[in-house]
């Protein structure tokens, strides 16, 4: 395994991360004594694999149902100096609720103290405004951190990428979880910031978010040879320094295999990624067209600039990647959670599309007079079957 410095935090972190949202038996909080003998030995031959490999930064939330739970009864049997262990609590207008959840996760977890705790979840103003108001989350969290409870806190993200900035230019967090891969460059004026900030870079869910690659099309698994897609985007994401660990969100021991493969390419990172890199754009460009590719993002409004809340940016991204790389299932999962994903993936669908209300929202985008007919077009190739976070689903 490799490790990378984790920003102020001076943790050596492991380039891959044990992710936690995967492995739990159930979404909600259920007693321990219901939770299956055989699901609970898969989850701690998880965790064992997971060590065994080097990869020792373990990581959950209070919004993953059991995990917490089931942690408790795994990880207290490992030396404390030998993990860390990282878990989120989500942000609460009422500072006491947050308190109640983060004694939750604490005492769930068995350990004397969590090197890292991320306020999860920060992804409008407002709930940036949560935290750090004065008495606020985060004013509960350094308590906890007085007394030796918490080491370092930082908060996790799926917002905009100014939310994001704003977040970070706070300068109240050690580190951020946050998304970026091949598919969705995005967030990295954020990435950058945090930098500036001397924060640890936690990369969220590369292997699920960044494409469904566990079951890519054939397509992109030729764009990517010699390598998989999972290895060409773990390889892309860590062959930037400012990127520190990638999270894999692992079911089982055998989910650790396919990204391992990477470390073998960390130090030759140059020698392979320059002609995939060329090989994916000029396949997108075939099917996309040139002026599209490079300037489709151009003067598009944002979700609260746009009638009825739609999307428009994720729903034009998806559409490429479903053109360009015959990413189909994956656009499908994220165009139909739009309308469902709250502020974790916010707007709605293209549907009942009127394209003479976006005349003035998209005035400063080059390709305002097709654009509407293209959302059209995406909700026919995407929509369909309503969809819900994993969070909101019963298992």
């Amino acid at each position: 395994m490799q490790y990378r410095r984790f920003g102020r935090t001076e943790l050596q972190m492991p380039v891959f991360s044990c992710g936690g949202m995967r492995y739990q038996y159930k979404w909600q909080d259920v007693p321990l004594a219901e939770i299956p003998a055989d699901q609970q030995e898969s989850l701690a031959a998880t965790i064992r694999r997971s060590l065994d490999v080097g990869i020792n930064h373990i990581e959950t939330a209070r919004g993953y149902g059991t995990s917490e739970l089931q942690l408790g009864q795994v990880l207290p049997q490992f030396p404390r100096d030998r993990l860390i262990v990282q878990t989120k609590v989500s942000p609460e207008a009422d500072p006491e609720k947050f308190r109640y959840k983060l004694e939750t996760s604490l005492a769930n977890l068995q350990l004397p103290y969590v090197d890292l705790l991320g306020i999860h979840g920060i992804n409008t103003p407002e709930l940036i405004d949560w935290t750090v108001k004065p008495g606020g989350c985060l004013e509960v969290a350094r308590q906890f951190q007085k007394q030796g409870k918490i080491r370092f806190i930082g908060f996790s993200t799926h917002a905009p990428v100014d939310v994001i900035v704003q977040a970070i230019a706070t300068d109240q967090f050690d580190y951020v979880n946050l998304h970026w891969y091949y598919i969705n460059q995005t967030n990295w004026a954020a990435i950058e910031a945090a930098n500036r900030h001397d924060m640890g870079v936690f990369i969220i869910s590369p292997t699920e978010k960044g494409g469904l690659l566990f079951n890519p099309p054939s397509r992109l698994v030729e764009l990517c040879q010699p390598l998989s897609p999972i290895v060409f985007n773990d390889l892309f994401c860590l062959s930037h320094p400012q990127v520190h660990t990638l999270s894999i969100g692992a079911a089982n021991p055998q989910n650790f295999d396919e990204h391992l493969k990477t470390l073998a390419w960390l130090d030759r990172a140059n020698e392979i990624l320059p002609s995939i890199l060329d090989r994916l754009e000029q396949a997108a460009i075939e099917r996309l067209g040139a002026e599209w590719y490079h300037t489709w993002q151009i003067g598009l409004p944002t979700i609260e600039q746009t009638p009825g809340g739609l999307n428009i940016r994720v729903i034009l991204w998806l559409r490429n990647l479903a053109i360009a790389y015959d990413m189909v299932d994956y656009a499908k999962m994220r165009y139909n959670l739009l309308g469902n994903g709250g502020h974790w993936f916010p707007g709605i669908q293209a549907h009942d599309i009127v394209p003479d209300t976006l005349k003035a929202c998209l005035s400063q985008s080059p390709h305002a007079d097709k654009i509407p007919q293209l959302l059209i077009e995406t909700h026919k190739l995407l929509g369909g079957q309503e969809l819900k976070r994993l969070s909101q689903q019963s298992t």
